[in-house]
């Protein structure tokens, strides 16, 4: 298959899928938490799911660096979402869990997120949704080394 330009690879509409996505989220989000980004969402669902992620898995697992991650824990905890406390044992580490203003947080978040999944995934059937993910999974592991 010949592209006359990047912006005509199926790697740019990937790409292209993901920012409107985001930006969908951002919208929906920001209707019911205004103070909230997508990413200190992500960041609350994943601790709510298990609170014992270290900073920099956390960092994998939303896809940002150890600046950037330090960056949103840091406005999360100014904001109330979050708590950080710094290991006795290892001053390194610290421990990451949600405060009350998150927990809730996390209750209004719930229906938002089904809201935007369903609106993303409508029209799309459980069989292309098995071969998207398993030809991104392909894509992946070609880049992974």
């Amino acid at each position: 298959m010949e592209f006359k330009t990047p912006t005509s690879t199926v790697l740019y509409s990937i790409e292209e899928t993901i920012k409107a996505y985001r930006k969908l989220c951002t919208k929906n989000i920001s209707e019911v938490i205004p103070d909230i980004t997508v990413d200190q969402a992500l960041i609350l669902i994943i601790l709510n799911k298990n609170n014992s992620y270290t900073q920099m898995e956390l960092a994998d697992l939303v896809f940002k660096d150890y600046a950037s991650i330090t960056r949103i824990l840091k406005l999360m905890e100014n904001k109330g979402y979050i708590k950080k406390e710094i290991d006795t044992n290892d001053k390194r580490r610290s421990f990451v869990t949600i405060t009350e203003k998150g927990k809730k947080a996390i209750l209004l978040l719930d229906p938002i997120i089904e809201l935007n999944r369903s609106t993303a995934l409508k029209g799309i059937t459980e069989a292309e949704l098995i071969q998207l993910f398993d030809l991104l999974k392909k894509i992946t592991q070609n880049c992974t080394y």
